[in-house]
């Protein structure tokens, strides 16, 4: 990848361009280099026939829907050293059949739909972001097509167990760790607690309806007895 960027700046592009951009082509293969220019955004104005992308080591914070839907011919973007902390589940919408390198590590990317990526084919980097190992993330490495190089770099900067912070997600799922089954547990105890809940309205409704009975049985048994005594004291 290296050298085919290092191709790609040897030939200057004549097409529009966006500012604080530099464009090349190599065999027509055509490149926008964005690296290091305090974008905020993704710009706008890219040419629709570019493969290369680069938009590293700038201070984008989020990629929106159909962020790259007007680049059809996109093969590769590198949108690593960013400050992006979130990803629409569109966001690769129109991109994702022809994708093959999509680098978002080192960002502030806690979680991401995982809509977003599973329908990509795309070699993807997440190395280096503050995740949350959930369900979705464990979903996601079994799912996605990851870099291999950088799968043992996805660290737990949060987990629904404190044991896990602080370790890669490998070793967490290595040691046993099933993040999807959390939920389920969760989802398990509180229809126990309602069940119990209605278990106990119901053991007491048949409690005070059975000591209801009682009472009025025992008001009838004690009622006859007093009859006789009071026709004795009439006569």
């Amino acid at each position: 990848q290296a050298f085919f960027c290092l191709l790609l700046l040897c030939i200057p592009w004549g097409s529009s361009c966006p500012p604080s951009c530099q464009c090349t082509e190599r065999a027509g293969a055509k490149a926008v280099l964005c690296s290091s220019q305090h974008l905020q955004e993704i710009p706008r104005d890219i040419p629709r026939d570019v493969v290369l992308l680069k938009l590293d080591a700038n201070s984008i914070t989020r990629i929106p829907s159909n962020a790259f839907r007007h680049l059809p011919r996109l093969q590769e973007i590198d949108l690593s050293r960013n400050a992006i902390e979130h990803i629409d589940r569109a966001a690769f919408r129109g991109v994702a059949a022809g994708l093959r390198s999509l680098d978002l590590s080192g960002n502030r990317i806690r979680s991401i739909p995982k809509e977003a990526l599973l329908a990509l084919g795309a070699k993807l980097r997440l190395a280096n972001n503050p995740w949350h190992c959930g369900c979705a993330l464990q979903e996601l490495l079994g799912e996605a097509r990851l870099d291999p190089g950088s799968v043992r770099d996805i660290t737990c900067h949060t987990a629904p167990r404190h044991e896990y912070v602080g370790k890669p997600l490998l070793q967490a799922l290595d040691s046993g760790a099933n993040f999807c089954s959390v939920p389920r547990r969760s989802t398990d105890v509180a229809m126990l607690l309602t069940m119990f809940g209605w278990f106990a309205m119901l053991a007491a409704y048949v409690i005070c309806y059975v000591r209801h009975n009682r009472e009025r049985s025992r008001g009838h048994r004690e009622h006859p007895r007093a009859l006789p005594g009071t026709r004795g004291r009439a006569e």
